[in-house]
């Protein structure tokens, strides 16, 4: 892990995995003090569609970067990683050790290696780019990318259009490819093999599909629609990010009468399994990120905190 967080502990895994639950307990075992690593935890006003650590959570344990926003602002990884370097500056100045805990991807790409420092973007050119795949279809975009940037359209899906034209938007720009200003995101960051320092939740995937299924009818009973319903009752829309967050988009479908409750709970549970599909591809071929069950956890992490 990158400075300042060499000192810290990472606990994420796909969503619906038990996570935050387990991150409690961690954190009370070992006296440490938690950092959201959460994107969507990040707004104020959503609480339920983002399983948000609730008050009696949050009083047995020290939260941190939760209800930091409002929906209807903005947050970029480099603005998160900034406020996460001073939350672990300010724990450990009380002699406190620092638990990270989400699921947040790139919140954990950039914790471990850094952050791409690219040029700054051209919306102009973006925007001619959008229109000429609008135009030409994903895969001319595709095929683009890969005569200027084999290795960076080698890693891009197809279906992947903001980051394929953000690839051709750099190269364009500077004359190099992104795979060369990406360089440091490299392994070199990686926390000592020895000692794991961020674990992943791994779940039968019955079973944590089972989880999020469960998860959705909770969320639903516990007033998930009034609470989408709230939020369009707000002064401002949701911002880009925020309305990204798993279950908001589909219930504003059934509040516009595009769909039933129905309809509409289950596409919250399948396009929450296909994030969970993701997720976990992510933390597998993460350097730096070891697959644990809940109580292997404890045993790693036992000795690690008392050596």
């Amino acid at each position: 892990m990158i400075p300042p967080f060499q000192n810290a502990l990472v606990l994420t895994g796909p969503t619906g995995s038990g996570k935050s639950r387990l991150g409690i307990e961690l954190a009370e075992r070992f006296g440490a003090e938690i950092v959201s690593m959460d994107s969507m935890a990040l707004y104020r006003h959503m609480d339920i569609g983002t399983a948000k650590p609730t008050k009696e959570d949050r009083a047995r344990v020290p939260h941190h970067l939760i209800d930091v926003l409002e929906p209807w602002e903005s947050a970029s990884v480099a603005w998160w990683l900034e406020r996460a370097a001073n939350c672990c500056q300010d724990i450990e100045s009380r002699g406190k050790r620092m638990l990270f805990v989400g699921g947040t991807a790139l919140y954990l790409k950039a914790l471990l290696q850094g952050i791409f420092d690219g040029p700054p973007a051209d919306v102009q050119r973006r925007r001619q780019l959008e229109a000429e795949t609008e135009q030409h279809g994903k895969e001319w975009l595709h095929s683009r990318l890969a005569k200027v940037d084999p290795e960076a359209a080698s890693r891009l899906h197809v279906n992947d259009v903001k980051r394929l034209i953000r690839a051709l938007e750099v190269w364009e720009l500077t004359g190099r490819p992104i795979s060369a200003w990406q360089t440091q995101w490299s392994t070199d960051g990686s926390p000592d093999e020895c000692v794991p320092r961020v674990l992943w939740l791994d779940l039968p995937r019955s079973e944590l599909y089972s989880r999020i299924d469960r998860r959705v009818d909770a969320m639903l009973a516990a007033g998930l629609v009034e609470e989408v319903r709230q939020l369009r009752e707000m002064p401002r829309p949701l911002s880009r990010e925020a309305s990204q967050a798993l279950g908001y988009k589909e219930l504003f479908d059934y509040l516009d009468g595009n769909s039933s409750l129905k309809v509409a709970a289950d596409r919250i549970r399948t396009r929450s399994r296909n994030y969970a599909k993701r997720q976990v591809t992510w933390f597998r071929h993460l350097p730096g990120c070891y697959c644990a069950t809940e109580q292997l956890t404890f045993v790693l992490w036992e000795s690690t905190i008392h050596n």
